[in-house]
């Protein structure tokens, strides 16, 4: 099976994919992308948040006609989402686009991938093929009978072999579905057949707990076989929050951490002290953070202190005061008003 460490690297948009690189985390603009300036603004509030790569949305050629502006003005790398009529593919061809998406369920004529192929042969860019199960090639699902990850995964191979055959060697592959069991099936069998890189997510995974719950777990299963070069959060919610969550979800499969990673109690009849205000006021504060560390929040007597010690630093709360520790040391007790203070200069004195 190929898993990260094995993919082929693909370089696209100043950035590498797969053989190890670090797993990269994107999202999707939700406005109208023949508004240029709006979708810009997004893309600028998606970086901000770490989205390293962004899809954005092509339905006709008004929106072909603003991708050019878009490209330009992107400080990361714009993959083109395409679906049904080929001649869009071909307008963004024109930009400096870093990548162009096909459907395999709906992008078929071979003549049509044969033109999309040769464009982006001569640019010099990576193939995105995604295929969705609510779109997998027609004679693909006939055969299949049902929407299962064979289905998925055979659609995708299939076009990434038609695209082969006209001179393309590298691709990005995605088979997603909202079935969890589904998407794992799919992703281990392109892993299996396929050299490149995959991206993975939960399509139309909803909002809320619900779809947040969702693409954690569809996500970090096929993250925990070792597949997976790029994911995606797929939310009925502001796309700066489906970053958010993807990195959670890469911090907690243990592949990939952004940041102070910041643990607190779940609370109980022991507390003592305002652990929820003082758990967010800490998660604030070091959000803009790069040291990549751990830094515990507990809030009482029984697993506060034990927990606290074996992060980087962490306070764990009493009776209107708190105690400090830096790296499995007690380093000072303080009132409970300044521990959020004191927190943050030990913090500052790990350099």
């Amino acid at each position: 099976m190929f898993t990260r460490d094995k993919t082929k690297r693909i370089e696209f948009g100043g950035i590498s994919v797969g053989a190890g690189a670090p797993i990269r985390v994107e999202s999707m603009t939700k406005t109208d992308t023949r508004d240029a300036p709006a979708t810009l603004g997004q893309i600028d509030r998606l970086t901000e948040a770490g989205c390293e790569i962004v899809r954005v949305a092509v339905p006709d050629m008004g929106a072909a006609a603003a991708f050019g502006e878009i490209v330009a003005g992107s400080p990361v790398p714009v993959v083109a989402d395409i679906h049904f009529d080929y001649r869009l593919a071909l307008a963004v061809l024109e930009t400096d686009v870093a990548s162009v998406r096909l459907n395999p369920g709906n992008v078929r004529k071979r003549e049509h991938m044969q033109a999309i192929a040769g464009k982006v042969k001569e640019k010099g860019i990576p193939a995105r093929v995604g295929v969705n199960a609510g779109s997998i090639d027609p004679a693909v699902l006939e055969r299949h009978g049902k929407r299962t990850g064979a289905a998925l995964a055979e659609s995708a191979v299939n076009t990434v072999r038609v695209l082969e055959d006209f001179g393309l060697e590298d691709f990005i592959i995605s088979a997603k579905s909202t079935d969890v069991f589904v998407n794992l099936e799919a992703n281990r069998k392109i892993a299996e057949e396929l050299p490149y890189p995959l991206h993975v997510g939960v399509t139309e995974a909803g909002f809320g707990t619900s779809g947040v719950v969702r693409s954690a777990l569809g996500i970090g299963m096929i993250l925990s076989e070792g597949i997976g070069d790029t994911i995606r959060v797929s939310l009925t919610e502001d796309p700066t929050y489906e970053v958010e969550v993807g990195y959670e979800i890469l911090r907690a499969s243990g592949v990939r951490r952004r940041g102070p990673t910041v643990i607190s109690c779940p609370t109980c009849g022991r507390l003592e002290v305002d652990l929820k205000s003082l758990a967010r006021s800490v998660a604030e504060a070091v959000k803009t953070m790069d040291k990549d560390i751990t830094v515990a929040v507990m809030g009482c007597a029984v697993n506060g202190p034990g927990e606290a010690s074996e992060a980087d630093v962490g306070i764990a709360g009493g009776k209107g005061r708190g105690v400090v520790y830096r790296r499995g040391e007690l380093v000072r007790s303080v009132p409970e008003e300044e521990l959020l203070e004191a927190l943050l200069e030990e913090l500052a004195a790990l350099g």
